[in-house]
């Protein structure tokens, strides 16, 4: 089977508690030896953070029954969005989506599914802007959202816990 018979499911706030224990072994498995990491164990957390969030949205791929990968957010808080402090100057269109998390399954890697779990979230948005973080010791992968449309702005580190990640912004649509 290839990324594009997938068959990608679309999910809200309402949905979290009949996908929250996927998207949580997904993750897991995504993982793999890093995920015995202590900021990696704190993933439930932020499951449930982001998918609180009224306006969350997440999408998860699936091959048969099997989950194979997934990508979340939720739209920005205005004022307060992960870009702002690393431009000078805000765009004139702002509204923002915060891209939060995207795991795809160590078996279905470098087979597009990333690209289609990230088209499947982002297209259609409402906001002006996406914007997401990428650790800056995986230069790959920041090169891969690269070449969507996203372009690193700035580098921060959200908690004492965390890597420190390259803050990466986007016009929305983007234009793959």
């Amino acid at each position: 089977m290839s990324a594009a018979e997938l068959d990608v499911r679309h999910y809200t706030h309402d949905d979290l508690p009949e996908i929250r224990q996927t998207v949580i072994d997904v993750h897991a498995e995504a993982q793999g030896d890093d995920r015995d990491n202590e900021f990696a164990k704190k993933f439930p957390w932020f499951v449930d953070h982001w998918g609180g969030h009224p306006e969350y949205a997440c999408v998860i791929a699936y091959d048969g029954d099997d989950a194979v990968g997934f990508a979340y957010g939720a739209p920005s808080t205005p004022q307060r969005e992960w870009w702002r402090e690393h431009l000078d100057r805000a765009p004139e269109k702002d509204r923002t989506f915060s891209y939060s998390e995207l795991a795809v399954s160590t078996k279905w890697r470098k087979q597009g599914v990333a690209e289609l779990l990230s088209r499947a979230l982002l297209e259609g948005r409402n906001e002006d802007l996406a914007v997401l973080l990428v650790d800056i010791d995986h230069p790959r992968v920041q090169s891969l959202y690269e070449s969507w449309g996203f372009h690193k702005v700035g580098e921060r580190q959200p908690f004492a816990d965390s890597p420190v990640y390259a803050v990466m912004l986007a016009e929305l649509p983007l234009t793959w």
